[in-house]
């Protein structure tokens, strides 16, 4: 989910109808306000963010979900 300045990955239900500006709670543990500007999605992307994001999934692949 982009949002200051960087993608940031979220479990919040993913919502497509959301608009510009809505707050989003990370992984990272931060609130952003969404960016959905077509460049916003080259922005980097936050290291805190992307790790967290690998555990869930090598939780869910292993059953623990």
């Amino acid at each position: 989910m982009p949002g200051d300045g960087a993608r940031h990955a979220t479990t919040a239900p993913r919502c497509c109808e959301c608009g510009e500006q809505t707050e989003v709670e990370t992984l990272c543990g931060v609130v952003v306000k969404t960016d959905r500007s077509e460049l916003a999605w080259l922005w980097r992307t936050c290291a805190p963010c992307n790790t967290e994001a690998h555990k869930i999934v090598r939780q869910r692949k292993a059953g623990a979900w």
